[in-house]
């Protein structure tokens, strides 16, 4: 694609979806390799399915590179303990908004590091390198051998015997070491674009801030890079001369041994710049996770900044980025949590994972999908989806139990946000609502913040004073059902589940007889309509 054309491409899409294939098995590999040990919060794998993570990862990801993917990935899987550099990042952020030349020029550079193998990088400061085998300090002597046994052989034709057998030795241990190389040299023409893309943007002032100390590091890289040019060279050959200028090529590589010797000498090298090598990475990968947020931000109707109160949970028009024409709701809880009733598809877990998403991308993208939000630094922990897990023989029941029995672990430290649908639905009635009035009794301590539906009414009786009570509910005319997705305050108090079974035309004696369950019931368990 021409340059003129490829920037007016990247006019045309800032602000809109990626149109293109993601592949989670690398996306996700800088991430699950990256030490998260001075993270405030790291996202599980149950919370990441609760919330459908991989799709509100597509929707968010506007990068222009595969290592800025990988690097917002992580950054939206680890909640950090706070960013001293936040007011700088939004300055960058709304540099790229309305400097569009700088933004083009920032992408075009960026853009060098999009092809599908440049999300190999990481190997090379995350993953344990091949070690040279014991008999390694015999290569450099068989290169010379080699060397000297050919130039001598013009002067000397005998020795040119010498030189045919330890080419045929160093052709052995030269294809023995093609798989090495394999695993390598991937890689290798990315790592080329990383530092060159690291030194550019690095030139520019208004990058510098991001790591001041970065220059050094770019200069390590550097040096490796030169000593990786002998690679490079293979995987750049194409054509028919291409072809022959690989086979002589290979032959000087075969001759004297300099495939295994160079690549030795450049993994030593990179066993002991790791920590630079990640910082180039993550300066590259900052800059486009920033660039992508500007471009997320851009594409919606209205976002806000969160606001940090230890004590308070409040959304104003909050909305679910990936519901089309999502109706908005509003909440505020000062050291409560909320509990929902409502019927199947009224809205309630919807809401849940609503209040959710935007706390996760406030603390990690500081971009919340409302007009206004305000909650503490706090760890996401979740029961939404669960299922059974047949291959360990382990019954829906069981897995609830496990979850469950995590969550409640988690709530011994503060600044939780518990996100519950339906506890323990795998048992009975009467032990479900007592083992949830008593879980959710325990989880409802200072500083943690529960958002729990249920179809229990009878929780909002055990509940009353510990847990602030909203429903969401539905029209239900003579042949209709009409979903308003409106936050109400209060406990629900109109049951329709029966009647939509009388709208679908469910036998009339059923009908009748339900509603006299129903109102017998009640009756037992004492709850108020």
């Amino acid at each position: 694609m021409g340059k003129t054309k490829e920037r007016t491409r990247l006019k045309d899409s800032f602000g809109r979806l990626k149109d293109e294939s993601f592949y989670f098995n690398d996306i996700t590999q800088f991430f699950n390799r990256k030490d998260k040990s001075n993270a405030f919060h790291v996202i599980s794998e149950e919370v990441c399915s609760d919330l459908d993570f991989e799709e509100l990862f597509m929707f968010l990801d506007r990068t222009n590179s595969k290592v800025g993917q990988q690097y917002l990935y992580h950054k939206l899987r680890t909640i950090p303990q706070g960013d001293h550099a936040l007011s700088y990042k939004e300055r960058l952020i709304n540099i790229f908004t309305e400097d569009e030349e700088f933004r083009i020029e920032t992408q075009l550079e960026l853009s060098k590091l999009n092809k599908r193998g440049a999300y190999s990088l990481a190997d090379l400061f995350q993953s344990e390198f091949v070690q040279a085998p014991k008999w390694f300090s015999i290569f450099p002597m068989l290169s010379f051998i080699g060397v000297t046994s050919l130039l001598f052989s013009f002067a000397q034709p005998n020795l040119f015997i010498i030189f045919l057998a330890t080419f045929s030795i160093n052709s052995i241990i030269h294809y023995w070491n093609k798989k090495t190389v394999y695993n390598y040299i991937g890689a290798i023409p990315h790592f080329f674009s990383l530092c060159l893309v690291a030194k550019r943007l690095y030139k520019k002032d208004v990058f510098k801030q991001l790591n001041p100390k970065l220059e050094g590091a770019i200069q390590e890289m550097n040096q490796i890079r030169r000593k990786m040019v002998f690679f490079r060279l293979e995987s750049s050959m194409q054509g028919e001369y291409g072809i022959i200028l690989w086979w002589l090529i290979e032959l000087l590589k075969i001759g004297f041994l300099l495939e295994p010797i160079f690549l030795f000498s450049v993994l030593r090298r990179l066993e002991h710049q790791r920590k630079e090598c990640e910082e180039v990475f993550s300066f590259v990968g900052e800059i486009d996770c920033l660039l992508s947020v500007a471009s997320l931000r851009s594409g919606l109707s209205s976002y806000s900044f969160p606001s940090l109160n230890a004590s308070r949970v409040s959304a104003e028009q909050v909305y679910h980025p990936l519901i089309p024409n999502c109706v908005t709701n509003s909440i505020d809880l000062v050291d409560k949590s909320i509990l929902l009733t409502g019927s199947n598809m009224s809205g309630k877990t919807s809401f849940i994972r609503t209040i959710g998403v935007s706390v996760l991308t406030g603390l990690t993208i500081n971009t919340c999908f409302a007009k206004s939000m305000i909650f503490p630094r706090l760890r996401l922990h979740s029961a939404i989806r669960i299922s059974d897990d047949l291959m360990n023989n382990k019954s829906y029941y069981f897995e609830e139990v496990l979850r469950i029995k995590e969550i409640l672990d988690a709530s011994h430290d503060s600044s939780n946000l518990f996100l519950l649908d339906e506890i323990f639905k795998g048992t009975n009635t009467i032990e479900r609502i007592a083992t949830g009035k008593a879980v959710l009794s325990k989880l409802a301590s200072p500083n943690n913040f529960v958002f729990v539906a249920t179809h229990d009414i009878e929780l909002t009786e055990l509940l009353a004073n510990d847990y602030e009570q909203y429903h969401f509910s539905e029209a239900v005319s003579e042949n209709t059902i009409d979903f308003d997705y409106k936050l109400k305050q209060g406990k629900l108090k109109n049951r329709n589940a029966i009647r939509i079974l009388q709208v679908n035309d469910y036998p009339s004696d059923l009908i009748q007889e339900a509603y006299a369950i129903v109102e017998e019931l009640d009756v037992h368990y004492g709850v108020s309509r």
